[in-house]
């Protein structure tokens, strides 16, 4: 898996089958359905799912809510962009597949 290649999916009306939950939503997210991607990462347990989910909130808006999931996550909210974080995040999860 490469960031090209997950870039070249959103071309197609699903995720790939073989993604993670969390690639999934991102990749939902990319495609500009955040209620999709929030939907997959909103009751799964974990830090990684965690991180998703504050960065999902803070895209949102709801900071207070994206404050929570970032200490869930065990990090602080970033003073990055959502599209830097958006890029550290699916950089993080393709690295898991390896």
């Amino acid at each position: 898996m490469s960031k090209s290649l997950f870039h070249e999916s959103l071309i197609h009306p699903e995720p790939p089958a073989h993604f993670s939950v969390l690639l999934k939503s991102l990749w939902y997210d990319k495609k500009g359905d955040w209620k999709k991607a929030h939907d997959l990462v909103d009751q799964l347990p974990g830090v990684d799912a965690a991180w998703v989910h504050a960065y999902l909130h803070r895209k949102e808006g709801d900071i207070w809510n994206a404050d929570y999931w970032y200490a869930r996550a065990k990090k602080m909210r970033p003073s990055h962009t959502l599209v830097v974080e958006w890029e550290e995040l699916m950089n993080h999860f393709i690295k898991k597949i390896h």
